[in-house]
Order: C-alpha cells, then sequence, then structure tokens
C-alpha cells in the first residue's frame, strides 16, 4: 500500500492546497461540497448530496458489514495578522484529504468484495449540529462501524505517532442576555448595573461543586455591556458561557446548576436573564472492537512501538452523536501526532503535512481489517 500512497502523494498535495487555501465557515460549505463531489465523480464514483445542506456521502459495494469513514468539512472564524476570515485552525481540511486518499488507497489495491463502504463528508462540526443533522437525513442508518480522524496538538502526541481512540468530553456552549433598566451614573438606585449582575455570575459560577473525579468547567467567554457615553450605567448586557465535562452526564449536572443561579440572581436582582444553547456536543462512546481493529492498522503503519494509549481529551467533537442517538454503531476517532503547534483553533496553527500520508494509510487499512475480520468471523460461525 506504502507505493500508492507516493503515487498519491502530489494529487493530495493539490488537494490540500485547495482545501486550505479556499475554507468555508459551517453550514456555508456549498463550494466545499462541489469540489470533493467533483473530485470524487472524476474517479468514477456515485456521489449523493442533499438539498438542504452542503455535505456528501459516497458509498462502495453493497451488504454487510457496512463500514463508513467521517471527515468534518468546516472552518472556524477567526483574526487573523488584525483581519477576521475563515480559517483551516482545526485541521478539517486535512481530515478532508486524508479522507479521500483513503478512499483512493482502497480504489487502487481493489475494494474488498464483502460488505459496504460508506464515505461520508459532514458539513458544520464546529457548530455541534452536523452530525445530528446526517443523522435525521438517514446517512448512518445502516452503517455497523463508523470511523474518523482529528490531528493531535505536539502537547498530546508527536508527528510519528498515533491513537486508536480519542476520549472527547461533552462540551455546551450558552449565550445569554442581562435584561435590565439603563440609569444615570449620579442615581444607580434607579437602575440594574448589568456589569455588576456579570460579575455576580462569574463569582457564583466559580462556586459550582460536582464530582471532583470528572473533569468538568464552567466560564465566561464573552460579556459586553454599555456604550461609549460613560456617564450611564448600562442595565442590559448579552454574554457567552463555555461548558466542558468528561461525561455526558456531568455536562447536565453543570447546565442545571447554571440555570438556577441565573433564576436566582434575575430575582435577586430585579431582572431577566435569558440563556439558549448554541452548540452542543456529547462526551464519546468508544468501542472496544472498533478500536482493536484501528490498533492493528496503526501498527501496520507506524509500527507497535507508535502506537499510543487512548487520549483523553476535554476537547468535544460532535462525531459522538453518532453513537450516542444510533447506540447499534461501533465507532472510534484515529488520533493522529503531525507536531500540531501552537494548538488546534490558533490562528498560527501549522503541522507536519507528511502526517496526512501515514493518516489515510492508518485508515484505509482500518476499513479494510474490518470488513475481513467480519468476513472470517461469519465463515467461523457458518462452519
Amino acid at each position: 500500500m506504502k507505493e500508492y500512497v507516493q503515487l498519491l502523494k502530489p494529487e493530495m498535495n493539490e488537494l490540500f492546497t485547495h482545501l486550505h487555501q479556499n475554507p468555508e465557515l459551517s453550514w456555508k460549505e456549498y463550494k466545499t461540497t462541489e469540489h470533493l463531489k467533483s473530485f470524487l465523480e472524476e474517479k468514477g464514483f456515485q456521489v449523493q448530496t442533499f438539498a438542504d445542506c452542503p455535505g456528501l456521502v459516497a458509498e462502495v459495494g453493497e451488504g454487510s458489514p457496512c463500514v463508513a469513514l467521517r471527515a468534518d468539512m468546516d472552518a472556524l472564524w477567526q483574526e487573523v495578522d488584525g483581519k477576521f476570515q475563515a480559517i483551516h485552525s482545526c485541521g478539517h481540511d486535512a481530515h478532508m484529504t486524508m479522507g479521500m486518499g483513503a478512499i483512493l488507497l482502497l480504489q487502487k489495491i481493489g475494494f474488498p468484495a464483502n460488505g459496504k463502504l460508506k464515505f461520508i463528508f459532514q458539513p458544520a462540526e464546529e457548530k455541534g449540529t452536523g452530525a445530528l443533522k446526517m443523522i435525521d437525513l438517514g446517512v448512518v442508518d445502516d452503517v455497523d462501524y463508523l470511523y474518523s480522524v482529528h490531528l493531535r496538538p505536539i502537547q498530546e502526541l508527536h508527528n510519528g505517532y498515533a491513537s486508536a481512540a480519542i476520549y472527547h468530553g461533552a462540551a455546551r456552549f450558552l449565550t445569554g442576555e442581562i435584561i435590565g433598566e439603563d440609569a444615570h451614573g449620579a442615581r444607580p438606585h434607579l437602575g440594574q448595573n448589568a456589569i455588576e449582575i456579570g460579575a455576580s455570575l462569574i463569582h457564583e459560577i466559580n462556586n459550582i461543586h460536582l464530582d471532583p473525579m470528572v473533569p468538568h468547567s464552567a466560564k465566561m467567554t464573552k460579556f459586553h455591556a454599555g456604550s461609549d457615553s460613560g456617564n450611564i450605567i448600562p442595565g442590559k448586557a448579552a454574554f457567552s458561557l463555555d461548558l466542558r465535562a468528561q461525561t455526558n452526564e456531568v455536562i447536565n449536572e453543570l447546565t442545571e446548576k447554571i440555570l438556577n443561579i441565573t433564576e436566582s440572581l434575575a430575582k435577586l436582582y430585579g431582572v431577566t436573564i435569558t440563556l439558549e444553547t448554541g452548540a452542543n456536543v456529547a462526551a464519546a462512546h468508544v468501542n472496544l472492537e472498533a478500536v482493536s481493529f484501528m490498533e492493528k492498522a496503526i501498527t501496520e503503519v507506524l509500527g507497535e512501538e507508535h502506537l499510543t494509549p487512548p487520549i483523553i481529551s476535554s476537547g468535544g467533537e460532535d462525531f459522538h452523536f453518532y453513537t450516542l442517538k444510533k447506540p447499534h454503531i461501533k465507532a472510534t476517532m484515529l488520533g493522529l501526532g503531525c507536531d500540531l503547534q501552537p494548538g488546534l483553533h490558533h490562528p498560527k496553527m501549522t503541522f507536519n503535512i507528511e502526517a496526512i500520508y501515514a493518516g489515510m494509510e492508518i485508515l484505509a487499512k482500518t476499513l479494510i481489517l474490518t470488513l475481513e475480520e467480519n468476513r472470517e468471523n461469519r465463515m467461523e460461525e457458518s462452519r
């Protein structure tokens, strides 16, 4: 397979460069969808797209099991050198390239005759809603095994190393408003000071106590109040909260605590405080059988000494909605070392592009191993 990896390098470099230079935000990945669709159709694949959202699916083969590979597509909106722009600072351009590379590798060596392969290019991972849309569209109804990949920062893995599972935590992003009355700076008793209420909110959030054995956090990430007039006490403010927990149960407890705090503060200060959930991603449900297939693939590609234990991360990934909503799916995510620094979501993020080629080979081998071992197991059962 390695000789085919070398043959595909120039084409994969070109694809990665295009995706990297043409990032699109969540739910706006239409040009990315069209580019990937054209790329696959030129290779002879049938591609399914959707009328009401970006994203695409390609299938090869038929029957059972159905083994799928998912790659996320969207970019982030960040300030880069003083200018806000879309940017692939989470590595989704690399994920798409690895997914496409795995397809082409399998095409060159010959697709397995048993079972079905499905390749899912999913929009809006950063919003935490893309996987849910794919589920609603029925994309994974027939999927038995599901794999994905995520580049890992250098603090977790160095280039040349990989893990067969990432235990992401749950993440929930809340937006809120404090709605009170403005007041003259000389007459504070005639209104409410939204800045002081915000300070109280931060203080109470910092006093939340949950099971210390389960990593969790809650912090305010945005607070806007006031105007250019420095003699007006602002009665209104807008804020954002970032919630993290290693389990779905604790993220729900954390959310409930914050709801209770905002209700109490609203009564205390005589204001209205609203809260809405923006993005929301589930904690990982990792299947050990799927992990075993990926471990074998990593060992074959990188060597046993470069296989690392599962990664536990407080970061969130909407990939885990697939197993939460469809418990029959056996899934895991490849954690790929690539000397990524300074970190994910950093506007100056860089990584060793050579890791893409190891990643696409690991993913291709994982798909093959899953199909082959399922075939062998069925043959043994039929004897």
